[in-house]
């Protein structure tokens, strides 16, 4: 439904120990044929102190215990939205520099009208947005999420992190780390990572204020988000103890663990090309780099990005957030083991087309063998690179392979197979190892349907990204969803809305390679995965190296309950 169909009135919540707050109430507007309330929005409240000035790179720090938003007499004005963590554009599109600020470290809230259910509150959606870890922002408008939140089955809190992305999340590299020591921390890259984090204990920590039910936090994302919800799950099942665990389920929309992660040593080079093309002489001490990095303003951090080599800023094995061992536990069944010993189900699928948006995305300048296998190093170690390529391209010709038109589209089959396809298949191979069940714990979708709200190319099929008019219900798009297509997705959105309550859904699964599939002609039926065999064997291939490491894996478990 177009927004001028919608009115926002100002809503006034006392929030308890918070202090008093005042965000909207989203309803139709009076010549409207529907007049009632549909829902409640906070935007931009802060969960973490601003991340700038020296902070820069450095670890997300909790807000004091004694933080207030606002008081009775002058609540704290919650209206807008997050504000977006410096970033560059993707693809020619809205380039929002106006909105920019380092200090992002902000959440929206979403609410449901009416009184939160007994005895505990509203279930909470905890939901981390995507953007390649480069560029996003969680902001979705109310009216947007109005639909979804008061015609369809799905009741519950959504909370919208933002978080730093880019080098402002997740640049790394040993000047950053022994600063880190010095300093007594434990972070080196990964900020982006520690930001959802922090966002999330501040969520179970919070949440009550709001009517939600803290113990009842399903954390879920889409693409670099669904990223996020992986690295969020592995550290807590790695290094948070039962007692204080959050998450109690997983949605995984559109991508999968990826790889080992990179180490620092090979993050350096990202590190150093950086600074040479922000101009900081390599020459200089690790404690002037540092300075004259935290000294430039945001726009020249931006500036160099698109065009850099090693453009992709992202994770980094650091065995603190993310395990050293963390394929090979997925690997050894151990990952999976902890999911169920945990009771956590997961939700993971994709697209039929997923790779018409991945080759979009910096899309390499030369259309050949070494500018694809140049440009998947900026996203993935180079020993994963070299595997994956040789299991594409095998031979000393490294044609082109067969199918492909070119070696651009060949790019964005490889890039979609190792963010979503591939990936995501050896995964769940591995949870299933662990003893996670299919159709009880794991459930698996695949989407060959699109909805007429979906903004992105027609010519791009069912591509990546084009599901959220799907999970967000036309979110927000053009008119809204169709009669016709509200009646196609109501069990899709049932069973979104079951599993975020935290009850037992029927999907219709019963092998690891069945997935429930929404088909082009909109009938929903179960699918026997044709690309199993395949993405099992990229899997392998790309993590070869990181085989089965039972005593490292016994060792994280040990540590994370001391």
């Amino acid at each position: 439904m177009p927004r001028e169909q919608y009115k926002r009135d100002l809503y006034r919540l006392d929030a308890g120990d918070l202090g008093h707050i005042e965000g909207v109430t989203v309803s139709y507007r009076s010549n409207s044929s529907r007049t009632q309330a549909l829902s409640h929005y906070f935007g931009g409240l802060p969960y973490a102190l601003p991340p700038t000035g020296p902070y820069r790179f450095r670890r997300p720090r909790p807000l004091p215990d004694q933080y207030r938003y606002g008081t009775k007499i002058s609540p704290g004005c919650f209206t807008r939205s997050a504000a977006f963590c410096p970033q560059p554009v993707f693809n020619n599109g809205i380039d929002n520099r106006d909105l920019w600020s380092e200090d992002c470290l902000q959440l929206n809230i979403h609410i449901p009208v009416g009184g939160p259910p007994s005895p505990n509150g509203w279930p909470v959606f905890f939901y981390i947005h995507g953007g390649f870890l480069q560029w996003g922002s969680p902001n979705m408008t109310p009216e947007a999420l109005a639909p979804l939140l008061s015609e369809t089955a799905f009741m519950a809190i959504i909370i919208m992190p933002a978080y730093r992305v880019n080098a402002f999340g997740f640049l790394a590299g040993m000047e950053l780390q022994d600063e880190a020591r010095r300093n007594g921390e434990v972070a080196t890259g990964n900020f982006g990572f520690w930001d959802q984090r922090l966002a999330l204990e501040w969520t179970a920590s919070n949440i009550h204020a709001f009517g939600g039910d803290a113990n009842n936090i399903t954390l879920g994302g889409y693409s670099a988000g669904s990223h996020g919800a992986f690295q969020q799950l592995a550290h807590e099942l790695y290094f948070v103890s039962d007692e204080k665990a959050i998450i109690k389920r997983v949605i995984m929309w559109s991508n999968s663990p990826g790889v080992q992660p990179k180490g620092l040593d090979e993050q350096q080079k990202q590190f150093d090309e950086y600074l040479l093309r922000l101009g900081i002489p390599l020459t200089l001490s690790a404690e002037e780099k540092l300075g004259r990095l935290r000294s430039m303003t945001m726009q020249e951090l931006v500036a160099p990005q698109n065009n850099m080599q090693y453009s992709e800023f992202r994770a980094t094995t650091d065995g603190s957030f993310i395990p050293a061992s963390m394929v090979s536990n997925i690997n050894s069944g151990d990952f999976g083991r902890r999911m169920k010993a945990r009771e956590i189900k997961l939700i993971n699928g994709e697209c039929r087309d997923e790779h018409n948006l991945y080759r979009a995305w910096r899309t390499p300048a030369g259309n050949s063998y070494d500018a694809i296998y140049t440009r998947l190093c900026a996203d993935y170690p180079e020993r994963a690179v070299k595997r994956l390529m040789d299991h594409h391209c095998s031979g000393a010709e490294k044609k082109i392979p067969r199918g492909m038109k070119d070696w651009t589209d060949f790019f964005g089959h490889a890039y979609a197979n190792m963010q979503v396809h591939s990936l995501e298949r050896g995964f769940i191979n591995g949870l299933a190892k662990g003893g996670l069940e299919p159709g009880k714990d794991l459930l698996r979708y695949r989407f060959d349907w699109r909805a007429s709200t979906v903004p992105l190319p027609e010519e791009w099929g069912v591509t990546h990204a084009s599901d959220m008019d799907i999970w967000f219900w036309g979110e927000g798009h053009g008119e809204g969803l169709r009669e016709d297509e509200k009646v196609t997705l109501k069990w899709w959105n049932e069973a979104f809305a079951g599993f975020v309550k935290g009850e037992a859904v029927l999907w219709p699964c019963w092998g690891v390679r069945d997935m429930v599939r929404l088909r082009g002609d909109g009938v929903t039926d179960t699918w026997n995965d044709e690309r199993w065999e395949e993405g099992v064997k990229v899997w392998e291939e790309v993590n070869s190296d990181s085989g089965s490491d039972i005593g490292r894996g016994v060792l994280g478990w040990i540590k994370a309950r001391i």
